[in-house]
């Protein structure tokens, strides 16, 4: 055995001592953490070693060259790509999850039954989101793959829909995508399952939103002729927040034959509340919908949830069986994720989440969505109050979209943006939304308060005044 590998296996209680040190450290201070390295990187020329270092001066070498640059993206001033934070619970259930090292598959296999500990917390998300359990979940890396997983079993549906196996003979018509203001992350599945964007027919929005028209859907749903399509419907825009209307979807989807998709990433986690789960009244009819964890739910990345309603197993398991392992024996008698979904290889992502919400329950998430809802609104009025900025639309739920308020200066927004973000003290992205370059702030940490929203909103007239 390697002399660092037996040294390092003997003092792993040091080893581990000095990483729990480091990482409090770390996160006692993230609120002072840069949210942007603004010194480049200089990558270094290392030879590999032949026999290593060991994990204390592998440690000591991190921190000399990688730890400086590692911004402050869990803290609560980190507004961008709508990035949540981790909760104490969360870090203790992924540090396990690394400890415990499962490649979660089976719930009664021999050498492995993590699957139990899985399907446990799809059950406490199902409650957490007021859904029924008669959906089929599973944990994934981002909403990306929750948005493929689910779409892959719609492409099996439609295929079924025309008599054909899909994921055995492979696409050979073109397929109808119906959408209004799909995520980045549904095209990208799209084209990743070979269905393709070309097929995707957009839907007009509502005047000055980003929700699907009811009227132009059926029409649309109309033309097609009984054609059986995919429906890809918002659950939470990126730019504003905007539902589509679930009520009346579920009506069109008692007339028309359509496989019923929400990607509500975020904005799923509206229902933990009871001012706002109105936005999501008839989520429940849906086929499939995604929901991201490392968003709202404020656990580490990588995680996400798919949620399938159970009735469509057989086309999950025709989807994504494993038919080429015997050893594996029948998906449908020996339940196995790798039977349900595009990995065989997984870590136990569920572990994070099990111990947030079980640690936080209904109240927690309850008070961390209204918390973030009502800093939103708060620095929605700062920026609606301005002589600087304007809102580019209402402030729905957790998101703030806005733009400086002179339209001459519309070539100074990604500059003012660069020079904000520059300050380290927070990070928001840049977006497009009607007509306008704008600046997007979302707000789903749990750590964020009313001092961060006042501290930012000063800087941000420190620096627009600065560029006059």
């Amino acid at each position: 055995m390697n002399d660092h590998l037996k040294n390092d296996a003997a003092q792993i209680d040091y080893i581990l001592d000095t990483i729990k040190k480091q990482g409090t450290e770390y996160l006692n201070s993230i609120a002072d953490r840069p949210t942007t390295i603004n010194e480049a990187f200089e990558p270094a020329q290392h030879e590999l070693s032949e026999s290593g270092y060991g994990a204390e001066e592998t440690l000591k070498i991190f921190n000399e060259r990688f730890e400086p640059i590692m911004v402050g993206s869990s803290g609560p001033r980190y507004w961008g790509f709508v990035t949540g934070g981790s909760t104490p619970a969360s870090i203790a259930g992924d540090w396990l999850a690394t400890i415990y090292d499962q490649n979660t598959q089976s719930v009664k296999g021999q050498g492995d039954i993590s699957a139990n500990v899985e399907l446990e917390t799809i059950q406490l998300m199902l409650k957490l989101l007021r859904l029924p359990n008669n959906f089929l979940g599973g944990f994934v890396t981002g909403a990306t793959m929750s948005n493929f997983t689910c779409m892959a079993v719609a492409r099996q549906w439609l295929g079924k829909q025309q008599g054909k196996d899909i994921a055995k003979d492979g696409l050979s018509e073109p397929m109808r995508i119906l959408t209004a203001t799909p995520h980045s992350s549904s095209i990208k599945s799209l084209s990743l399952l070979g269905v393709g964007s070309s097929n995707m027919i957009t839907i007009k929005t509502g005047d000055d939103r980003e929700a699907v028209s009811i009227s132009d859907l059926e029409d649309q749903i109309m033309r097609l002729n009984g054609e059986p399509f995919l429906l890809i419907s918002s659950g939470g825009t990126v730019n504003t927040v905007d539902f589509d209307d679930f009520v009346e979807i579920k009506k069109l989807k008692d007339k028309y034959n359509f496989w019923w998709h929400i990607d509500a990433a975020f904005g799923g986690f509206a229902a933990c509340s009871e001012n706002y789960k109105h936005l999501l009244e008839g989520w429940e009819y849906a086929d499939s919908i995604t929901v991201d964890c490392h968003k709202w739910l404020n656990v580490p990345y990588e995680s996400a949830v798919f949620l399938i309603k159970d009735q469509y197993k057989i086309l999950q398991v025709e989807t994504f069986q494993n038919s080429n392992a015997p050893y594996l024996g029948d998906p449908l008698e020996s339940f196995g994720y790798l039977n349900f979904l595009p990995e065989n290889s997984r870590r136990l992502k569920a572990l994070p989440a099990w111990f947030s919400i079980m640690a936080y329950g209904k109240e927690g998430y309850r008070d961390i969505v209204e918390n973030n809802v009502s800093l939103a609104k708060q620095f929605g009025q700062f920026v609606a109050n301005s002589n600087d900025f304007k809102l580019l639309a209402p402030v729905r739920l957790n998101t703030v979209c806005f733009t400086l308020k002179d339209e001459n200066k519309q070539d100074e927004v990604v500059r003012f943006l660069e020079l904000l973000n520059d300050t380290g003290k927070v990070f928001m992205t840049p977006t497009f939304y009607n007509q306008h370059k704008g600046i997007r702030a979302a707000f789903v940490n749990w750590q964020t308060n009313e001092s961060d929203i006042r501290l930012v909103f000063d800087l941000m007239n420190d620096v627009i005044t600065a560029l006059k």
